[in-house]
């Protein structure tokens, strides 16, 4: 797989067999369809990817990880985690914990770059077998891709090399 040659990076993670796990995966499908979306950033639907993500990641300086997290907030409830949070916690942060920690410290052995890294995300009302988003969950999709747009325009607006089109994978694409 040839590394990606785009400085922000956004991936969305989760299991859409698994109602409100997927809720990353539901967000950044939005997100590839919104017409807000700035040019110059790659949008992945990750998936259950984990660790195969990581030549796609490797060269960024920005990534963005949208997700569903654990939290004692209100399901729906649009969370931010990043810096210290993230690495070092024992706070469990991410319905995902152990596939996107192991991501981020794969990043930190295979790249030069110390990449900021963001996680959005939502607490679903459930992880259980079933496609459909509770209600809660599916309404705050919305509000997640806009703090998405949120945090992509204060990277966009820290540097001046993002240009050209937006790339977008989903994850069946990974397959071909």
């Amino acid at each position: 797989m040839a590394p990606f040659r785009f400085s922000t990076v956004v991936v969305g993670v989760g299991n859409t067999v698994l109602s409100g796990d997927g809720v990353g995966v539901h967000a950044v499908r939005a997100l590839m369809r919104d017409p807000r979306l700035m040019p110059g950033i790659a949008i992945l639907d990750g998936g259950k990817l984990g660790l195969e993500l990581l030549g796609r990641i490797a060269n960024a300086r920005r990534i963005l990880f949208l997700d569903a997290v654990h939290s004692s907030v209100a399901p729906g409830t649009v969370i931010r985690v990043e810096g210290d949070e993230l690495l070092g916690t024992k706070i469990e942060w991410s319905v995902h914990q152990a596939g996107i920690a192991d991501l981020m410290v794969a990043l930190t052995l295979v790249s030069s770059k110390n990449a900021e890294v963001v996680v959005l995300g939502l607490r679903p009302v459930k992880v259980a077998w079933g496609r459909s988003l509770t209600p809660a969950v599916r309404t705050a999709v919305a509000p997640l891709v806009d703090a998405a747009l949120d945090q992509l325009r204060v990277w966009h607006s820290s540097t001046s090399n993002l240009v050209g089109s937006s790339y977008r994978v989903s994850q069946e694409q990974y397959d071909n």
